[in-house]
């Protein structure tokens, strides 16, 4: 199939993406094609430009969250059918793996590839200007159609729209988990987003749905500290120094239940005043991505082991995607989750550079690409 898409030729050196005709291979045995109607604008994609996220393949085809509708399907699929509306998960969940059947399928055996540039069969089947192309995610969203593996594939139903669905592949659910699943926010607590970007506009959502008490949304835009109250905060501040101040107000100087850090990168500068902010007991849960070569951190050790923190890591906001997604989508359709709140602006394909800018300027809560009819 010949179509286009957004690439990256040098990945880690800033010099944005083209987008430029492409040839996607038919699907093989577990695949479908899958025609987008959005893509969202991930932070995760510019970690791939920035360096921040390092791979060793080039070119690259970007996009990991998006929706849309599958087309056609590869020899043996009787599981999915042309026609069928889908979310497609950017980490697969195969259901036969022990991570999977340990309800940590976020951590299934076929994600190992998901940075690798390569289908999970370990081949490349996309194409352009001669050579072969890598998809992130074994998506690559940024095209109006995906060969997607089975695996990464959601079915929801025809009434959502399909471009807010596009969101539940990747920032809503990693948000919202990072509260509710890896958080475990419970009736009653303080929490703190540090960063109400895609993400952590969705961490302020689940840990509101999770029944937090005191929400401190913490953002140094002020836009987003604005939006922050739409999504459920119940104060706001310009910095984690400025946080430490009405966390101590609101809990009698015993810190905040959970922190959950959702910054746009993790520098290891941040990590100790984001620990500060817990309780005894308490548990900061690191979301963002922190750059792949940052070895040091600056963190107080002795009195985070002295007083039972916990550090959470968590990929996915540790969800498991084929339960999780379908409750997500069943809470936008009650009206209890936001969804189209999130959307600040979209963009054609041939605007993405654009759509970048914007992203690191902080413009966005989210921004995303809208394909044709």
């Amino acid at each position: 199939m010949k179509t286009v898409g957004a690439l990256l030729w040098e990945p880690g050196t800033r010099s944005g993406w083209s987008v430029e005709d492409i040839e996607l291979d038919p699907p093989k045995a577990n695949e479908v094609v899958v025609k987008l109607a959005a893509s969202g604008i991930c932070h995760s994609d510019d970690h791939l430009d920035t360096g921040d996220m390092a791979v060793d393949f080039a070119p690259v085809l970007g996009g990991h969250e998006g929706a849309g509708v599958i087309v056609e399907v590869g020899p043996g699929v009787t599981d999915y059918h042309v026609g069928q509306h889908v979310v497609l998960s950017f980490l697969p969940s195969c259901g036969k793996c022990l991570p999977c059947m340990t309800g940590h399928s976020n951590f299934c055996v076929v994600s190992a590839g998901v940075i690798s540039g390569l289908a999970p069969d370990g081949t490349k089947r996309i194409h352009a200007r001669g050579r072969d192309v890598g998809a992130f995610a074994f998506l690559g969203t940024f095209s109006p159609y995906v060969v997607a593996p089975v695996d990464c594939l959601i079915v929801i139903p025809d009434e959502i729209p399909l471009d807010k669905a596009a969101l539940i592949g990747c920032g809503v659910p990693t948000g919202w988990g990072s509260a509710v699943r890896a958080g475990e926010v419970k009736i009653g607590d303080t929490v703190v987003v540090i960063g109400t970007g895609g993400v952590g506009m969705n961490a302020v959502q689940g840990a509101k749905h999770a029944g937090a008490l005191n929400l401190i949304a913490v953002d140094p835009i002020a836009f987003k500290r604005e939006k922050a109250h739409l999504f459920g905060a119940t104060h706001v501040a310009a910095s984690i120094e400025e946080a430490a101040g009405i966390v101590a107000h609101l809990t009698n100087g015993q810190g905040a239940d959970v922190v959950v850090m959702t910054v746009d990168i993790a520098y290891g500068n941040l990590m100790n005043p984001a620990q500060l902010l817990v309780r005894v007991g308490g548990t900061l849960v690191l979301t963002s991505v922190a750059p792949m070569s940052q070895r040091q951190i600056d963190f107080d050790l002795y009195t985070f082991a002295m007083s039972g923190k916990r550090l959470q890591g968590t990929v996915y906001g540790s969800v498991v995607a084929r339960r999780d997604i379908p409750l997500l989508i069943n809470l936008y359709k009650s009206g209890a989750l936001k969804l189209d709140e999130l959307i600040t602006k979209t963009y054609r394909l041939e605007d993405i550079n654009e759509a970048f800018t914007d992203l690191r300027a902080g413009s966005n809560i989210r921004g995303v690409i809208v394909y044709d009819d």
